[in-house]
């Protein structure tokens, strides 16, 4: 599937707007959005084809020295003059925030024409075969166990055609991800759920993996349905990549987001520079730090994609930043602007999230642990970047006994604490190393974009519950 045919035709569009606009500002960007999202699902009743978050339409940023301004709208065609005239109407009525905002500034605006392109084989699929294979992961899952409920099967491309427009930079993008689900409803003696999910820009190897992990689902919610509630108390504990990627998510997720730096609502503002971790954790954040559902090219600001290192032997070392928040501390932005869609505001958000590889083995790191449990499965957590507290649930724990794996699930399990103590806790880190790409993740309630996050196992001590 090529870039959006919309929005190339809107290239000029763009560049008149921008023109008119900056006989009144010094700096104006245009931001034009094509996303195409389609959900195939199946399951025991019924099958279905339906549009997902797609969205098309464009965002003006503009700023006049001292404050930024931003208008979206459908349309950018007709008279440039008259929309022109309708923005600067608008940003009048928000004139009084001017004192409020940043000191006098001026944006790079540095020369660039690219236009970039991450290749699918999405083309190569067509809706009548992707929803035969969702059909056929549900009727096989059903057909393995008669405690199978229902089954699922989801198979969800979607793709991205991104125009940015400045005087100085003519940028385009496109790209596409899809995951696949696999997911039980199973009974016996009381109700439990399993799910298996993948990840990739590559249909076939999606639609292959996730049938390859059915007898893998079928398993776990044999597992699932005889596992007990854990004991409260501390534990070691090795992570999974999932739970790994949930600490990274929580612990120093929207904790080290810039925006929150300006506002004064993060703590770990106060400690770049000092030890927030074992010396031997390392972790990254970045659009171009690896390969994942969150990789792109250029943020919505425009700016290339980076590979952004937070903590570096142990040390915090460096935050995620928006064009604004990076204007208003009078840093240079990471690439970390992206908005929930063409309408809502550009925030410092996080893009693939994860730990770097360690130098253990897995195996070894499980038979350093006399009693305590091995964490599987990210289902939801929460952070309090102002005092430095996470809340992380697992969908499973399997205990550890004098370095073996039993057969003893726990579910669920809830991980609480202090980031810096649970942190400071790693002691081992495997060299195994996982992104998973199938989330998503709000600003507070809201502003929902698509996260990765992930990495190595890791051995920690930590409070469950």
């Amino acid at each position: 599937m090529p870039f959006s045919k919309y929005l190339d035709s809107m290239r000029n569009d763009c560049r008149m707007l921008v023109d008119e606009l900056a006989k009144s500002f010094d700096y104006v960007s245009v931001l034009g959005t094509d996303v195409r999202s389609t959900v195939f699902r199946a399951d025991k009743n019924m099958s279905a084809i339906r549009d997902d978050e797609g969205e098309c339409g464009f965002v003006v940023k503009m700023h006049k020295g001292r404050s930024f301004y931003e208008y979206s709208c459908g349309d950018i065609g007709g008279s440039k003059k008259e929309l022109a005239e309708k923005i600067i109407g608008s940003v009048k009525l928000a004139g009084e925030l001017t004192d409020r905002q940043i000191k006098t500034v001026k944006i790079s605006d540095v020369p660039m024409k690219r236009d970039f392109c991450r290749e699918t084989d999405f083309d190569d699929f067509s809706d009548e075969y992707l929803l035969g294979a969702c059909k056929d992961i549900s009727k096989e899952l059903l057909a393995k166990d008669e405690k199978v409920l229902n089954a699922v099967g989801i198979v969800s491309p979607y793709t991205v055609s991104k125009l940015f427009v400045t005087k100085n930079r003519e940028l385009s993008q496109h790209y596409g991800w899809a995951n696949g689900y696999a997911l039980v409803i199973y009974s016996d003696g009381r109700m439990v759920e399993a799910r298996h999910t993948e990840g990739s820009d590559k249909l076939s190897e999606v639609i292959e993996k996730t049938k390859a992990s059915l007898d893998g689902v079928i398993d776990l919610a044999r597992h699932l349905v005889k596992a007990t509630p854990i004991k409260p108390g501390v534990y070691d504990v090795i992570t999974d990549s999932s739970i790994t990627g949930l600490i990274a998510h929580e612990a120093f997720g929207h904790g080290v987001e810039m925006d929150q730096f300006v506002k004064d609502r993060a703590l770990a503002k106060y400690y770049v520079g000092k030890y927030v971790a074992s010396p031997i954790t390392n972790m990254h954040d970045g659009a171009a730090a690896t390969h994942s559902v969150a990789s792109y090219f250029f943020d919505d600001d425009g700016v290339l994609a980076h590979d952004t290192r937070i903590i570096k032997d142990g040390i915090l070392v460096a935050g995620l930043s928006d064009l604004a928040s990076a204007t208003q501390l009078g840093t240079e932005p990471t690439g970390n602007g992206r908005r929930d869609n063409f309408s809502r505001k550009s925030y410092a958000r996080m893009t693939n999230t994860f730990f770097s590889p360690g130098k253990d083995k897995l195996e070894d790191m499980i038979k350093s642990v006399k009693h305590g449990y091995m964490l599987f499965e990210t289902n939801n957590g929460m952070e309090d970047p102002k005092n430095w507290q996470i809340q992380c649930t697992a969908e499973y724990g399997i205990e550890i006994i004098d370095g073996k794996l039993t057969e003893n699930y726990v579910s669920p399990v809830v991980m609480s604490g202090s980031v810096p103590d649970l942190l400071k806790s790693i002691s081992m880190i495997s060299d195994k190393f996982e992104v998973i790409g199938a989330g998503h993740c709000g600003k507070g309630y809201k502003e929902w974009i698509r996260v990765s996050d992930g990495g190595p196992n890791l051995k920690v001590k930590v409070k469950l519950g």
